[in-house]
């Protein structure tokens, strides 16, 4: 199921999550690791950036894009704290990222099996492994005590 280095990294994209909330953003983090080393990082800043696409996710991949030189992640493994929105799967296919590994599931927009499954789709000419539900209670807490935190 899920190795050590797994759980090492995800734990860095609960503290990106973490940073986001105290930034009043919505708490997801993620890290873009290829050869078990980070190539970028990113957190939730769609209201400090004033840019709706600004989710964690995406932020980790442009990052990520430029540090290797190629938009083309190849070999990479994306690790975040939510399940991504259909957005940031697409983003996902088109950089041939390798692997996903997310927290969280998200109900109402996930696309890898939530609300959306995209990867099923044979369209797309790229498709990646995925596994979900790494620390998937507390990367949902996270999220729950935040829009606690707001209402």
């Amino acid at each position: 199921m899920f190795t050590e280095r797994d759980q090492y990294w995800m734990q860095h994209a609960i503290k990106l999550a973490e940073a986001a909330a105290k930034n009043n953003e919505v708490p997801v983090g993620a890290v873009l690791v290829k050869d078990d080393e980070i190539i970028s990082e990113g957190l939730n800043s769609p209201i400090y950036d004033f840019d709706p696409t600004a989710h964690a996710e995406i932020l980790a991949l442009r990052e990520g894009g430029k540090n290797l030189g190629n938009y083309r992640l190849v070999n990479t493994t994306l690790y975040v704290t939510l399940e991504p929105c259909v957005m940031c799967v697409g983003a996902m296919i088109h950089a041939r990222i390798q692997r996903l590994v997310f927290g969280a599931y998200d109900p109402k927009a996930g696309a890898i099996d939530s609300a959306f499954n995209l990867l099923e789709s044979k369209k797309f000419n790229h498709h990646f492994e995925y596994q979900g539900g790494l620390f998937a209670q507390e990367c949902g807490k996270l999220l729950q005590d935040f829009f606690k935190a707001k209402r």
